[in-house]
């Protein structure tokens, strides 16, 4: 596999947020992801890419998408995953981080890590001699934003200049959808209860990366989905709050993705959701079931923009190199 553009090098980069890449970089595993989607590569050719490589991949929650996209996408590479669950490691508990890491690193080509912790993250990181992908942490979901994204792409003829409207708790999802926005000039606009906003210094960040577009973090959803190209609900309740649930029903009361709300988007917006959903909550059966609805084509688009991301990262035979800074 070569890459089409020559500047694009990710060989042995670590993904652990989205603002690890630069947006030519986000466009060039969005098009090879499109490249994968829709037969453009010999198979036989994409099975060399990380012919002889291992997988690790490490969870401490429950994983639908993320695990069977990253095992498909190894796989489909020449590749293949170790799945290791929430009991077989217990970083930080069982033996130290650093110790999982240099161990981990003698014996396969890069982890994937879905860690609620981000500290725990980082340290894996700078311990580690083999890239490392964050899968998911309080702060980033970025693998879920560059799927949000070629989903966007397919269903858009630009990227640049579209109108995405995020409603819900401004978590790690929301976080890292404002990056990316930020970072491929689309405007975004983010609607949460007041205490439920984002982070400030991702909002902060968002909006030094953002130099064509703009980040935007109000309390009325309305405004978000006023004019939107592309709508974005996520639970009210992330995996590991389930104490908080009944308090942030009421919190998030008249925050739903309904019809009403879809129709004051454009006629053409696209509705987005990470999945798993809660009907009935964060967004009606009727919108998720609807005809403006990408929701499956998005969790289809996990599979291959994290197999363009492997692929970049790993790299074919003679390519391979060691982690940079390592």
């Amino acid at each position: 596999m070569k890459q089409s553009d020559p500047n694009i090098d990710l060989l042995g980069r670590d993904f652990l947020s989205v603002a690890n890449l630069a947006g030519d970089e986000i466009e060039a595993v969005l098009e090879l992801g499109l490249a994968f989607k829709q037969g453009k590569l010999e198979p036989a050719a994409q099975r060399q890419i990380a012919v002889g490589q291992t997988l690790a991949l490490v969870f401490d929650k429950a994983s639908l998408r993320t695990r069977v996209s990253f095992e498909v996408a190894i796989r489909n590479l020449g590749g293949h995953a170790i799945y290791l669950a929430p009991g077989d490691i217990r970083m930080g508990e069982r033996e130290p981080v650093k110790d999982v890491a240099r161990t981990l690193s003698r014996m396969v080509q890069a982890v994937t890590a879905r860690i609620s912790s981000d500290a725990v993250m980082e340290e894996l990181a700078q311990w580690a001699s083999i890239p490392i992908v964050n899968a998911q942490t309080d702060r980033e979901h970025p693998c879920q934003a560059l799927a949000d994204m070629l989903t966007v792409k397919e269903h858009k003829p630009a990227l640049e200049g579209l109108k995405l409207g995020y409603i819900g708790d401004g978590f790690n999802v929301c976080q890292s959808l404002m990056l990316i926005c930020a970072l491929l000039g689309i405007d975004i606009a983010v609607a949460s209860p007041p205490g439920y906003e984002p982070q400030p210094e991702i909002l902060e960040k968002a909006r030094a990366l953002a130099h064509q577009s703009g980040v935007e973090v109000v309390n009325d959803p309305d405004i978000a989905a006023r004019g939107a190209d592309v709508l974005c609900a996520d639970v009210w309740t992330s995996a590991g709050l389930e104490a908080e649930a009944a308090k942030r029903r009421q919190d998030f009361a008249g925050f739903q993705l309904d019809g009403k709300r879809l129709s004051i988007a454009k006629k053409d917006a696209i509705v987005l959701h990470c999945l798993p959903a809660h009907r009935g909550e964060e967004i009606t059966d009727e919108v998720i079931e609807g005809p403006q609805s990408v929701v499956f084509d998005e969790a289809e688009n996990r599979l291959w923009a994290q197999q363009a991301l492997l692929a970049l990262i790993l790299g074919p035979p003679g390519e391979r190199t060691a982690k940079r800074g390592k």
